[in-house]
């Protein structure tokens, strides 16, 4: 009998760390998930916002507020771009603005690296339907945020989820 009693002890010991592995885990993951939904709406918001008029300024700002629960001002970047083409054809920024606490992520950014006023070669397609048309605008919005894991589950693993998380709209 107590050779039994000290089977399901070592067997509890087991599946319960399993299982804390698998809840620390599942926490982060969603967390991850969560985040990314935030900064969908977001990028979306922003655009909406400068293509209906909206100056640039009080369009980042208004992202920056609604970002809840994210902290933007500490570990993210809004950067909103008006795109247009100018008198040779060529795309150009007519107008940018990014804000937030963290100072770049070049290797991510898209339109963020731009050479002199010129949209840096390969940023959009030339397919893309959302280019713009004689003196129409494309209001590009990309949010980034430094993603930090809640629980410690990942460096134990070996296992991290990306960082910084990205997302991009146009309108």
């Amino acid at each position: 009998m107590r050779d039994r009693a000290g089977q399901a002890l070592v067997e509890f010991v087991f599946v319960a760390a399993m299982l804390l592995l698998f809840v620390f885990g599942l926490i982060d993951f969603c967390r991850a998930i969560s985040t990314r939904l935030v900064l969908t709406n977001l990028s979306r918001e922003g655009s909406n916002l400068a293509s209906r008029s909206t100056p640039i300024t009080n369009a980042v700002d208004a992202v920056i507020a609604a970002a809840n629960p994210l902290d933007i001002n500490a570990h993210g970047r809004v950067i909103i771009t008006a795109v247009a083409y100018d008198a040779h054809g060529n795309l150009i920024i007519t107008n940018q603005l990014a804000k937030g606490g963290v100072a770049t992520f070049d290797s991510d950014t898209k339109v963020g690296l731009v050479v002199g006023t010129h949209v840096k070669s390969g940023w959009i397609p030339p397919t893309t339907p959302s280019l713009p048309v004689g003196n129409q605008f494309v209001y590009v919005t990309e949010v980034f945020y430094d993603f930090q894991a809640a629980t410690p589950i990942g460096k134990f693993l070996n296992f991290t989820l990306p960082s910084p998380l990205y997302d991009v709209a146009y309108f």
